[in-house]
């Protein structure tokens, strides 16, 4: 199954919550109607699994894994000490593109994907090229030295110089180190993790 490559602010406008990040969204801006020529007519009240459903296709949108990938972090957050739904969100927080789109290195994570599929990005000094890695406490995440004279990387650094990290990592410059896993109140995404839960528990 090939990656999705249709219209940008489609899966936004489905879910009503600007998945992709930008101000600039028709979500945001104009509170545009979900796709389809009969959108705008009234819906009959969901059932609970539609919201459940909805509610984990969100957050694979947000997140940009499909479900295959998706089912199997959520395997692997059952057998964590953590509540589930918290130890999924953990995960997905921790990935590398994630993570570089946290730190500011990139303006979406679709952005963030691409440098690290390109190459372009490096932990502990180590070139690593799968966006899925789950970064650790301690990891330094860094832009090659390439990546760092990109005109657009230059733009963005000055466009974020005064914005703040989530408290978990650290950033100067265009190196970021993670200094702690992720909590519950730092990821600041619309999501109630407990309907994902609901959803693969039926």
């Amino acid at each position: 199954m090939a990656r999705y490559t249709g219209p940008k602010h489609r899966f936004c406008r489905t879910e009503g919550v600007a998945l992709c990040g930008s101000p600039k969204c028709p979500v945001v801006k104009r509170n545009a109607a979900p796709p389809g020529q009969h959108a705008v007519k009234r819906r009959k009240k969901s059932s609970e699994y539609a919201i459940q459903l909805r509610e984990k296709q969100k957050v694979k949108r947000i997140y940009k894994v499909f479900e295959r990938q998706f089912k199997k972090y959520f395997d692997i957050a059952s057998r964590k000490k953590l509540a589930t739904g918290e130890a999924l969100l953990m995960i997905l927080e921790t990935r590398l593109d994630n993570v570089v789109y946290k730190l500011n290195l990139a303006k979406t994570r679709e952005q963030a994907r691409q440098l690290v599929s390109h190459g372009h990005i490096k932990v502990n000094d180590h070139k690593v090229t799968v966006p899925s890695y789950n970064v650790k406490i301690g990891d330094v995440i860094s832009l090659s030295a390439k990546a760092s004279n990109f005109d657009f990387i230059k733009e963005l650094s000055e466009e974020t110089k005064d914005l703040k990290v989530p408290s978990w990592l650290v950033k100067k410059a265009v190196v970021g180190k993670v200094i702690s896993v992720p909590k519950r109140e730092d990821i600041d995404a619309p999501i109630d993790e407990r309907l994902i839960v609901e959803y693969y528990s039926r």
